[in-house]
């Protein structure tokens, strides 16, 4: 996996990544990742620390290179940045232009633009002219004395290239269709397609999966790699990652840096599950499974051609399930970060299993669990009447009936299962139905419509607060 620092992980690296270690991991193989660093202008350690970050936290795990940004690579074919190898792109680079497979140009980005303009004018393919291979001496001191720095570009063979991919069996390119293409800059930086080749032989990669989008650049690289006299490794190409209305997914449409899945509150172990099946089916009905389990079922021929639609349904269905399978004392650690302050440790867990069937999503519980942390006085002021109120019944009414429940649960004793005795009693003995009896109850008591179950709610929030709030509601209500 090469990942460049230049962003946030996205949906789509994080996919290819899993599938790149699942195939490791089934095989038996080793599992790289290097950091292709090259973007100066663009790349941060900042990204690289969001990338290795959140890869840890998706549980993956690497053979060769760095495990911590900026800390040290481990593994024999080091460095794994590509910003340190900078000495090797040079030597062969070299070599190719000795051998005459690349030459200098000079083009400027204004000449470069007025052939691409008069080829779209003429309907013609964009491909470089190869006007500099027609260069004299005299031409190319004429530029030098300019100030004009060359880049190098490669000479492209007029051939067609055919592999065969883990995926999609046989694919046949006409190079000649190409054009000549820049491998190293005017100012010395080499480009992504020259060094990708170089790296993948110097590290030994046997094997390289990658994104369906990289399908029409592995041509240049196999055409590089005949070039340079190197073995080529067997190219595998996945399906892209899809908004619902099967566009290319993209963070115009729907969000794809996994940080901000990871902040929403969902779980790797879901993630991965729902990544996973981007693409791949393990042939049979069965949905969960855990790392280990994908790492034992993955076989890469079975991963799909079509691109896969990312359906945000699916993934919170996954990430509620695997909620529920939590133990309650592993759900409340990880349900401490989207706690409101002030929540005890003794009311996060007396909390938490009230929580676990209506959790989505654990941010989720942020809202749900603020009514703990409120005073008295901040929830009489999200009481309004018109939630308290249920259809049909007027704010008189409402306020009767609280008045009722609230000596009916001062007499109980303080419990939720002798709370809701009480209650459903008072609503039958008062000729209401237990819905509309309870609605006022759990706004009084949490100020929101929504809660976790009333009367474990009550129980945790203690017999004073919860006579308190029905009392200020009843007040509201001008009882």
């Amino acid at each position: 996996m090469a990942p460049s620092p230049t962003g946030p992980l996205h949906i789509g690296t994080a996919r290819t990544s899993l599938y790149n270690f699942l195939f490791a991991r089934h095989t038996g193989g080793t599992f790289v990742l290097r950091v292709e660093d090259t973007d100066v202008a663009r790349g941060t350690a900042e990204w690289e620390q969001d990338i290795i970050d959140n890869l840890h936290w998706l549980g993956l795990s690497w053979d060769e290179g760095p495990q911590i940004a900026g800390g040290e690579d481990i593994g024999p074919f080091g460095p794994y940045r590509q910003s340190q190898r900078m000495d090797l792109y040079g030597q062969e680079a070299d070599r190719l232009l000795a051998s005459g497979a690349a030459y200098h140009c000079w083009c400027t980005p204004a000449e470069l633009e007025a052939v691409r303009q008069e080829q779209e004018r003429t309907h013609q393919p964009p491909r470089y002219n190869g006007r500099c291979l027609r260069l004299t001496d005299a031409d190319r001191a004429t530029f030098a004395a300019e100030g004009r720095r060359p880049a190098l570009r490669f000479r492209v063979p007029p051939e067609h290239i055919r592999f065969n991919d883990l995926i999609r069996g046989e694919v046949e390119f006409d190079n000649g269709l190409l054009g000549d293409f820049v491998i190293v800059r005017g100012d010395g930086m080499p480009l992504y397609h020259f060094v990708v080749v170089i790296d993948d032989q110097a590290m030994g990669i046997t094997h390289v999966v990658r994104g369906e989008d990289h399908l029409s650049n592995t041509p240049k690289h196999i055409a590089l790699i005949r070039a340079l006299g190197y073995r080529e490794p067997v190219f595998g190409h996945i399906p892209l990652i899809l908004n619902p209305d099967r566009s290319k997914m993209s963070k115009r449409k729907s969000q794809t840096a996994m940080t901000a899945y990871r902040e929403q509150g969902y779980l790797p172990e879901a993630m991965v599950n729902f990544l996973a099946f981007l693409g791949w089916s393990p042939g049979t009905e069965e949905e969960i499974f855990t790392l280990a389990e994908l790492a034992e079922r993955f076989e890469i021929t079975h991963v799909h051609k079509a691109g896969a639609v990312f359906d945000k349904d699916r993934l919170d269905h996954l990430n509620g399930v695997y909620i529920r399978a939590l133990p309650d004392d592993e759900l409340a650690r990880r349900l401490r970060p989207f706690m409101p302050p002030g929540l005890s440790d003794a009311l996060l867990h007396g909390l938490t299993p009230l929580l676990k069937e209506r959790l989505v999503r654990l941010s989720d519980a942020t809202e749900l669990a603020a009514f703990l942390t409120e005073t008295d006085a901040q929830v009489a002021a999200l009481a309004d009447g018109e939630l308290l109120t249920p259809k049909g019944r007027s704010e008189a009414e409402t306020a009767v009936a609280l008045a009722v429940a609230r000596d009916a649960l001062a007499a109980a004793a303080w419990s939720a299962e002798e709370l809701e005795v009480a209650a459903r009693a008072a609503a039958e003995a008062h000729g209401w139905k237990a819905g509309d009896f309870f609605r006022p109850l759990r706004v009084a008591v949490t100020g929101r419509m929504v809660s976790p179950p009333l009367f474990g709610s009550m129980e945790l929030l203690g017999r004073d607060h919860t006579l308190a709030r029905i009392a200020a509601a009843q007040t509201r209500l001008g009882a």
